[in-house]
């Protein structure tokens, strides 16, 4: 189901994570989860994954994540805030060491002058802080925005998991 990358990947994340006692939740908007099948795609994750939130909406992020909606309305939901506070909130209702958080501009459309079509804000959640990231990964087509971002969110994890 998954490309093979994406597996050797989330395996390198479940193991790092696994060798530091660490369990992880991730908090995704455009990519629908992705993530989450990513690595529960990869047999005996359930020592790690604890959850994942699919968050596609604001009003998704702020019931369930706790993001505050003035940020929202002040920064928008495809922000470096609006992700850092998805990571954060994850980890919290999860109870997780780890925690990723993914919100951008899938496209075809949604996209603007100032958040182009491409545009993905990331965070992620460790033992040693967090982190955010953006990235700009142009108008490859939906699905190759999605797949970009979900590489990337691995990474982080990975990041995270051996900071």
């Amino acid at each position: 189901m998954f490309d093979p990358d994406v597996l050797a990947r989330a395996r390198t994340v479940l193991e790092a994570a696994r060798a530091r006692g660490l369990t992880l939740s991730t908090a995704e908007s455009c990519t629908g989860g992705l993530v989450a099948g990513a690595l529960t795609a990869v047999s005996g994750s359930s020592d790690v994954v604890a959850c994942g939130f699919v968050t596609y909406s604001n009003a998704a992020k702020t019931r369930m994540l706790g993001v505050s909606a003035d940020l929202i309305a002040d920064r928008g939901a495809v922000s470096p805030e609006v992700a850092r506070a998805m990571a954060e909130g994850a980890a919290a209702t999860a109870g997780t060491a780890l925690s990723v958080a993914i919100t951008g501009v899938a496209g075809p459309g949604g996209g603007s002058v100032d958040k182009p079509v491409g545009l993905v804000q990331f965070a992620a959640v460790g033992p040693a802080g967090t982190i955010a990231l953006e990235c700009r990964f142009g108008d490859r087509g939906r699905d190759g925005v999605r797949a970009a971002a979900v590489l990337q969110a691995l990474d982080l994890l990975l990041d995270r998991a051996t900071a």
